[in-house]
């Protein structure tokens, strides 16, 4: 193969500085399209409970939520392709699931939700995990599993 020539050698540099550019760009979209799933899985959670008059089938709307984004997270867990920081991080949204399943049922130690709380409660969840998103950190291919699982429980 013949030596670039410098024209050449400054357009092949562009054309990489410009891959790189566009994958960091496209792995931060990618990045928010998952945890804006997450937030509209628990914020649809929310508005079914608050459209629901029931405690009984308002605390099982929220239990079923809970169980499957968790089972969603063990899937992802167990994953090949995720990393020891992932496993961890995924760990710690995984016992903050824990405790609203705890609070909502009672149990661990939790005073349980009382059913005129149902609502607040369902919001507090919305909330925490929004909050969640800032100290928790996975990587793209982590937040694209849990989201593919999260369609496919719903």
């Amino acid at each position: 193969m013949a030596p670039l020539r410098p024209k050449e050698n400054v357009m092949l540099r562009r054309i990489r500085v410009r891959l790189l550019v566009l994958i960091g760009v496209l792995g931060f979209a990618g990045v928010a399209f998952g945890q804006d799933k997450v937030h509209e899985y628990f914020n649809d959670t929310a508005l079914k409970v608050k459209a629901t008059e029931s405690p009984v089938q308002k605390r099982e709307i929220l239990s079923k939520s809970l169980t499957d984004m968790t089972k969603a997270l063990d899937t992802v867990k167990g994953a090949p392709m995720t990393s020891e920081q992932d496993d961890a991080e995924l760990g710690r949204m995984q016992a903050m699931l824990q405790e609203k399943t705890d609070e909502l049922a009672g149990t661990n130690g939790f005073e349980r939700v009382s059913d005129d709380q149902l609502n607040a409660f369902s919001t507090y969840i919305v909330q925490d995990m929004e909050q969640a998103d800032k100290s928790i950190t996975v990587s793209l291919v982590v937040v694209l599993l849990i989201v593919i699982i999260i369609i496919l429980l719903v």
